[in-house]
């Protein structure tokens, strides 16, 4: 089971780290984390994906509400929320794929942001399961390099 935390912080030196120690400590796993400032220069928004059983879950919230450097903790599950990362994939590429690399952009909205003789770098902006699809589909081309954010989530707008 996943759950996405959306942790409001003081945005000082030293609270990211004490929040992997925490995590580190008590051995939760963290399966995604961005860090970000919101509106505020005085506030961050930690997205942290974290997966385990109800319990493991339950108790990652109470840890994270003892900390003082926390504001505040939302909490969803992938299902009512909207979330994306953004990933780039450095591949090589030869006349023969060169087609077949753009077409699968073009079928996963990704988009090319750097060509060289060679060479390109693919930008896919997505869901988590579609930027994994998006490596398994370039599986058969020379990957170099992939570089991702984590996570990024907000609940879904509920109309009332």
């Amino acid at each position: 089971m996943k759950k996405i935390y959306s942790v409001l912080v003081e945005n000082r030196a030293g609270v990211l780290s004490k929040v992997a120690g925490l995590f580190s400590r008590r051995c939760f796993n963290i399966d995604s984390l961005a860090v970000g400032e919101t509106d505020h220069s005085d506030v961050s928004c930690m997205t942290i994906v974290s997966s385990g059983d109800e319990r493991t879950l339950e108790q990652i919230e109470k840890q994270l509400n003892k900390k003082l450097d926390v504001i505040k903790i939302k909490t969803f599950d992938e299902e009512v929320s909207v979330s994306r990362e953004l990933m780039m994939i450095k591949v090589k590429y030869n006349k023969s794929n060169r087609r077949d690399i753009m077409e699968t952009c073009d079928a996963m909205k990704a988009d090319i942001v750097d060509m060289s003789k060679n060479m390109m770098i693919i930008q896919i902006c997505d869901t988590p399961d579609r930027t994994n699809l998006m490596i398994q589909l370039l599986s058969g081309v020379s990957i170099v390099e992939i570089a991702r954010t984590g996570t990024l989530a907000l609940p879904k707008c509920i109309e009332s």
